[in-house]
């Protein structure tokens, strides 16, 4: 007669019944085929179902999490990357700032600024990062407009203060979700807004301007960058 070890208890295959110390089962037998789930192991649970015959009738299988150490460790690569995948996105990021700083110049008579904090994170995202979900021009420009709109909304209800901040942070997030628009940078546009008094006088004007101006002088920059990254390597 042989016997295997089961969770809690034996499966004996002579009587096909499963025991365990507690309470007898002679309808099905659970088999756990993995360890217990551990939030410092990446483990597959099995579980699967035997009827008295020994036939397994459904089967199911969960993840436990990742190892937590892993967030802490550099992404994994096959290669490390070139002096011209580091050089053209810094590139073009320096020219990016410069172009609008030198628009700056001249708007600044009318008290206006087209340089400001999210575009930097606009920059990290198109040329470090081009291909992911947060590069996708529909994902930007709809982000970028509709997270200004919102804070421009939230300030004209509410006022400057915490909870204008607070209410145009959580809508902007809920509006990219609902809409499949994530941008990270875009979610700062309404705080840009709320706590920047040379944009008030904009109102809804600054859902074109400076984020949807600017990021079209990225975007075509952007194709500049990819471009060298793919042509021109050293």
């Amino acid at each position: 007669m042989s016997t295997q070890v089961k969770a809690g208890g034996y499966y004996n295959h002579c009587h096909h019944k499963c025991f365990t110390p507690t309470a007898l089962v002679s309808s099905t037998c659970l088999r756990l085929s993995s360890s217990l789930p551990s939030p410092l192991f990446n483990k597959t649970i099995k579980f699967e179902s035997r009827n008295k015959h020994g036939i397994v009738v459904a089967s199911s299988s969960t993840n436990a999490s990742v190892p937590l150490w892993d967030a802490w460790k550099p992404e994994k690569a096959s290669s490390s990357p070139s002096l011209s995948d580091i050089l053209w996105p810094s590139a073009g990021a320096f020219a990016a700032m410069a172009i609008l700083g030198k628009m700056d110049q001249v708007l600044a008579p009318k008290g206006l600024s087209i340089t400001i904090a999210p575009l930097g994170a606009v920059c990290a995202v198109l040329f470090a990062a081009p291909s992911s979900p947060a590069a996708r021009k529909y994902n930007m420009f709809m982000a970028q407009i509709g997270c200004a709109a919102i804070g421009v909304m939230v300030f004209s209800i509410l006022g400057p203060g915490w909870l204008a901040r607070s209410t145009a942070l959580a809508t902007s997030i809920a509006f990219m979700i609902y809409t499949r628009s994530n941008h990270p940078p875009a979610a700062s546009l309404p705080l840009v807004f709320i706590d920047g008094s040379k944009f008030h006088k904009l109102n809804f004007w600054y859902a074109l301007f400076p984020g949807f101006a600017s990021c079209i002088i990225l975007s075509l920059l952007q194709v500049i960058v990819c471009y060298l990254k793919d042509n021109v390597k050293f």
